[in-house]
């Protein structure tokens, strides 16, 4: 499935009035099937004490369920506000391991304007895995959930 397939199914499930946490994880299976170098993919949301929380994944069991802004990758893109592509997580002083076997990691912010409802957070045991395709088409997602969870805090208001 592509990108525009794994949008459309997700829309669907909009439609039929799924709840969030079963979007999500069609989203997060969806986008792990979409490149063969993704080894781990999942979502991190973030809570009103700054922490983030794992959510839906695909892949190896992970202990860091929890993951303070600022701590690791995850928590820094958190805490800079922003994207973060690492190309060698051996370079990373602050690198939380899922895997000893992770060489790459991507972390896309999951916002509407300044509010942050989380990230989409991959990892490859490629170096250099995500390229500006890549990185391209996990935004477009993590766009199109930032409006499912803009539209859903609407409702419960």
């Amino acid at each position: 499935m592509n990108l525009d397939g794994l949008m459309a199914r997700l829309e669907w499930f909009v439609e039929s009035g799924a709840e969030l946490d079963d979007i999500l994880e069609a989203a997060v299976a969806g986008l792990h099937e979409m490149d063969p170098r993704y080894h781990w993919t999942g979502i991190y949301e973030l809570f009103p004490d700054e922490v983030l929380r794992l959510g839906p994944y695909v892949g190896a069991s992970t202990e860091h369920v929890f993951i303070a802004v600022g701590q690791g990758v995850c928590g820094t893109a958190v805490a800079e506000r922003r994207n973060i592509n690492v190309p060698d997580v051996r370079q990373v002083q602050n690198y939380l391991a899922c895997s000893s076997n992770t060489r790459s990691e991507l972390v896309v912010l999951i916002r509407s304007g300044e509010t942050i409802w989380g990230q989409i957070d991959i990892d490859s045991h490629d170096l250099a895995a995500f390229d500006v395709e890549s990185e391209a088409n996990v935004q477009r997602l993590a766009d199109w959930l930032a409006r499912v969870y803009q539209e859903r805090r609407h409702r419960a208001a």
